[in-house]
């Protein structure tokens, strides 16, 4: 399974959406700072799920109809920012569509995930991820997951890591950087979160018009998920 995720820094870079899926044919494209307003029902062979709401510029999910039927898709309001109660500018962070994976003949979420910007902590941010798979649990219990997007997370990823794996998930990071605008903000910004999934690589994309790179996670299913430790069973102490 081939995932896009892409910031398209305020709508900046949707005109490369369709040049992206024709190349890298994606299965999934997760999108982040999308005009919701302004969306294609259809980019390439993908079919938009569905879009955030409550703001103008938010998150959207595109998937394959020749090999996923879309069953649910919810959008989910995460713990607020300082930033996001002054200036307002996401009251949903989380989107999550549960869909049937035809080829596989399984089912599967598959979330677009922002978390708040830097001027935030970076125990907030570890709140809306914990929050935001627990969510992701309520939409498909026991479902492998895949949560992608811009976790604005560039530093001490090691203890995210940790903190991420003891709630029973998996944290992923692209080959390079995906974020370079800024000298001092550099970093992998766009990440990956994942249960019940073998994350086989995540590969950071060319820079177009947006200040993120975007990302190209390629994930299997492994043979005994069993195997891996369960959402239901695990602790979320992120």
């Amino acid at each position: 399974m081939r995932v896009i995720s892409y910031n398209l820094r305020k709508n900046r870079a949707s005109g490369e959406l369709l040049a992206l899926s024709e190349r890298y044919d994606p299965d999934l494209l997760c999108l982040q700072e999308c005009d919701t307003l302004d969306l294609p029902a259809e980019v390439g062979l993908m079919h938009l799920a569905d879009s955030t709401q409550r703001n103008r510029l938010g998150l959207a999910i595109y998937y394959r109809k020749d090999r996923f039927e879309a069953i649910k898709t919810q959008s989910f309001a995460l713990k607020k920012s300082l930033h996001d109660l002054v200036l307002t500018p996401a009251h949903e962070r989380l989107i999550g569509t549960r869909l049937i994976d035809t080829a596989a003949q399984r089912e599967i979420v598959v979330a677009s995930f922002h978390a708040a910007p830097l001027t935030a902590l970076n125990s907030l941010r570890r709140n809306q991820i914990r929050s935001a798979h627990e969510e992701l649990h309520l939409l498909g219990p026991g479902l492998p997951t895949l949560m992608v997007g811009d976790y604005n997370y560039p530093y001490f990823r090691a203890k995210l890591g940790d903190k991420v794996n003891k709630s029973g998930y998996d944290l992923t990071f692209s080959d390079t950087k995906t974020y370079t605008r800024y000298k001092f903000f550099s970093g992998h910004f766009d990440l990956a979160t994942s249960v019940g999934l073998t994350i086989d690589n995540v590969e950071t994309l060319p820079i177009g018009l947006s200040d993120h790179k975007p990302i190209l996670v390629t994930s299997s299913y492994p043979d005994q998920l069993a195997a891996h430790p369960s959402v239901a069973d695990a602790e979320f102490t992120i």
